[in-house]
């Protein structure tokens, strides 16, 4: 079982607890601090997927980073953590760790202790920079990075480099991360935005045409024909619409072009994630995506 909440004392945190542990974490752009079995641990930024059962605990609890700002709670450059799962003392003074630790287990539920570790963090290291809230959301409105770059007073070359400190991964990577989790909430939405005036849909249509987009057949050239061609397997003609409405709401190309992504950064089609095959740290319980970078 899963559960999150928005933490009211580190901006733009979440608090979240999984109990069981399975499931699929998927890269989402952020870093995580952990508690499990007693252990202070840290989950760097993915850039793909990752099994849930990587941190071996009965419940794990962990405060969710906003992106780009946990290396400067931790103290480390976000790269050096990509794709990692470390603990605390890896990174701290063991002597510091055990402090941190014996405050955490202080607290009744594990989630508040991090919490509280993550704020006091925050007063001693200051103000976030606005770096990376400026980029991230720039890359969510869709912007190009050369655009993002120019905005920053940057070149393409320097907007990389800060961002693998950031984020762990450049401005692309980040880009392609946020707009699959678009995409996904879209689709657990069952509908799209109200401005791009499309019906809503279901998440099943959605999943089949995820997995053989190849299989959809063309438009009938006859303009006067009014019923539409039948996909395979008897499906009703409806499921070619949905996942177009939402690849055009996310941001890509086509559907082609979503279905690619889904493989490529959370290897997994959208009839197994929308059928709990596959999930997130951030909708299902996981610490925090291929393993390219930008």
């Amino acid at each position: 079982m899963y559960e999150e909440t928005p933490s009211a004392g580190v901006p733009g945190a979440v608090l979240w607890r999984v109990e069981g542990g399975a499931g699929v974490v998927l890269p989402d752009g952020c870093m995580d601090l952990l508690w499990a079995d007693g252990r202070l641990l840290v989950a760097g930024p993915d850039t793909g997927p990752h099994p849930g059962g990587e941190v071996h605990a009965g419940v794990v609890a962990g405060i969710r980073l906003a992106p780009g700002t946990a290396p400067a709670l931790l103290g480390v450059p976000a790269h050096v953590l990509r794709d990692r799962r470390v603990g605390l003392a890896d990174l701290w003074p063991a002597r510091e760790v055990r402090r941190l630790t014996g405050l955490v287990a202080a607290y009744g539920d594990p989630r508040a202790g991090l919490e509280a570790l993550a704020r006091a963090r925050a007063a001693e290291t200051g103000p976030a920079d606005p770096f990376a809230a400026e980029v991230v959301a720039r890359l969510r409105a869709g912007r190009p990075v050369a655009e993002i770059a120019g905005a920053a007073g940057l070149g393409e070359r320097q907007l990389h480099r800060r961002s693998l400190h950031s984020f762990g991964y450049g401005p692309r990577t980040l880009g392609r991360i946020l707009r699959l989790r678009r995409a996904l909430a879209l689709g657990r939405a069952r509908e799209v935005p109200p401005a791009r005036r499309g019906p809503v849909r279901t998440l099943a249509a959605l999943s089949w045409v995820a997995d053989a987009p190849h299989r959809l057949p063309p438009p009938p050239c006859n303009r006067t024909h009014r019923t539409p061609p039948r996909p395979p397997s008897g499906r009703s003609a409806l499921l070619r619409g949905p996942y177009a409405e939402v690849a055009y709401a996310a941001g890509y190309a086509d559907q082609a072009h979503l279905a690619r992504e889904v493989r490529a950064l959370a290897g997994t089609t959208l009839t197994a994630y929308s059928g709990g095959a596959a999930g997130a740290k951030r909708e299902t319980p996981q610490p925090s995506g291929s393993r390219t970078t930008a």
